[in-house]
């Protein structure tokens, strides 16, 4: 596999040879930076965790430069930011148990440029080692321009592999912004209740994100137990925590679709929704 970056890397656990690492993949996330697989692609950690069959795969497309930082992180350069979150990232998918972790080590002004089909290359190439069943990666409602940059070219890359090697599942998950908006009959509804000591050592793993001043660790677990309690209002809570995710399958299937229509013609039965709520109670 030749990578873009002369800073990308890739990290096996348990330290298999690496076609072998690849090839048992089964359930792959695509975030943006270090420490979003561990906060939208939980499910796919934890259903891989204990199994014998099913393995996660990892890919953060950015270098990590740019994080905010205070703290004990507050005069660290831009480079010394950057192994610090790579590092991390590691951890993370040792304690995760991954099958393989990759970090590509894009600058985000690069992914965020539309003439450059870097990324969807090097994403495509993985996807043809992995072949996995399930991916997960950032919803098109996201508001980072970086998620959302990567989500395109992640489809780019799928519907560019003959149809026979598109992955069953694709999963547009949350980060910078919830998906509890969503109808709910068109949600994908992931329980993620067990083993929150599980989730609680991956989220915190990414100590230059919490002590820099953002709790994401505590922000991910209460948005999935918000999810959890606010998705049924007459009917007790069957799970402890949810996370909600967009179906993408079907704009990997047929590339005729238009990313923008399929995500706005979403909003738009959420929005006719509440309108027919609202109107119900009019005189």
């Amino acid at each position: 596999m030749k990578y873009h970056q002369s800073a990308a890397q890739v990290f096996v656990p348990d330290s298999a040879p690496e076609p072998e690492a690849f090839s048992r993949v089964t359930h792959l996330g695509i975030g943006a930076h270090q420490d979003d697989l561990e906060f939208m692609a939980f499910h796919g950690i934890l259903n891989c965790y204990h199994s014998k069959t099913e393995w996660f795969g990892g890919i953060t497309c950015t270098d990590g430069g740019g994080s905010p930082r205070s703290g004990p992180y507050a005069e660290m350069s831009d480079e010394e930011m950057k192994r610090v979150r790579i590092q991390e990232q590691n951890d993370a998918a040792q304690v995760g148990h991954f099958a393989a972790m990759w970090q590509l080590a894009h600058p985000s002004r690069e992914i965020k440029d539309p003439a450059n089909d870097a990324l969807a290359e090097e994403l495509e190439a993985l996807l043809q080692i992995c072949r996995p069943k399930v991916v997960y990666t950032h919803n098109l409602a996201d508001k980072h321009d970086t998620h959302i940059a990567v989500t395109l070219a992640a489809i780019q890359a799928m519907r560019s592999l003959p149809e026979s090697d598109r992955p069953e599942k694709v999963l547009g998950c949350e980060v910078w912004r919830g998906l509890d908006w969503m109808n709910d009959s068109e949600k994908v509804v992931l329980d993620v209740s067990a083993h929150e000591n599980l989730a609680m050592a991956l989220n915190g793993v990414f100590d230059s994100q919490i002590a820099g001043g953002k709790r994401y660790d505590l922000a991910t677990l209460g948005r999935r137990r918000a999810n959890a309690t606010f998705f049924e209002s007459h009917a007790t809570d069957e799970a402890d925590q949810l996370s909600f995710a967009v179906d993408l399958t079907p704009l990997v299937q047929d590339p005729s679709l238009d990313p923008i229509e399929f995500t706005t013609d979403a909003i738009r039965r959420f929005s006719e929704d509440v309108k027919d709520r609202i109107a119900k109670f009019l005189p």
